[in-house]
């Protein structure tokens, strides 16, 4: 069931290291490249944030660059899927680079902690990448399974913090590029001023901006913001 479960989770096309807006977040973007990079100890990195700090993204841009370099890889958010479905953790033994989002959601259920903590030593074991993620500190987590939070902290950790205004402009003006579409920073601006300021949030809205604009084949001007986004 693993392998088809995986099969089913998409990584997004633009959700590289060299897209990733590290701002003050420098450290971590280093270490885990470096990690997707390495065959030497430490193996294991986690990083944790609130919302649209870009953890799911440094998860994907880790797969690929295991593609990139022929090697096999796994992104496994577990949000999507529900203790039922906890073996998709299993026989990761021959999986080169293994990204676990979502660790929170384990917390307290039996069947998910015990099928981390496996997947966990199974990975080490063989050498391969382990890239872990949550919302909370891992420090603060209080697994039933005691050893499990030893393992979480086995490798380095990094706080993801959110991006300012600046950053945010930056990366928003980097997402369209992406889809062909100009933004200016006055648009830009217009946007994170009016628009709900998370990236998910400012993303969607880009996403609505590039359709209507490729529909009406007009420019994304502050006029045409106001008119597609009823503002």
């Amino acid at each position: 069931m693993r392998h088809q479960l995986a099969l089913n989770i998409r990584l997004r096309e633009g959700a590289t290291f060299a897209a990733y807006h590290a701002d003050t977040n420098q450290d971590a973007v280093h270490a885990i490249s470096a990690l997707a990079e390495a065959r030497d100890p430490p193996r294991q990195a986690y990083v944790w944030g609130g919302p649209a700090t870009g953890k799911s993204h440094l998860l994907q841009a880790v797969c690929h660059r295991a593609s990139l370099q022929r090697r096999s890889s796994v992104y496994l958010p577990l949000a999507q899927f529900d203790a039922a479905q906890a073996d998709v953790l299993d026989d990761l033994f021959d999986i080169e680079a293994v990204c676990i989002d979502d660790i929170d959601v384990t917390v307290g259920h039996a069947a998910w902690e015990h099928a981390l903590f496996n997947a966990i030593n199974t990975t080490l074991n063989a050498g391969h990448c382990l890239v872990l993620a949550s919302r909370d500190n891992p420090a603060h987590l209080t697994p039933d399974l005691r050893d499990l939070r030893s393992r979480l902290l086995w490798g380095p950790v990094f706080h993801l913090k959110p991006l300012d205004d600046a950053g945010k402009l930056d990366a928003l003006k980097a997402r369209a590029k992406e889809c062909g579409l100009e933004l200016k920073d006055d648009a830009g601006r217009f946007l994170l001023n009016n628009c709900r300021r998370d990236l998910p949030s400012l993303f969607a809205a880009l996403a609505r901006l590039d359709r209507a604009s490729l529909a009406a084949q007009r420019r994304v001007t502050i006029p045409f913001i106001k008119s597609v986004l009823h503002l």
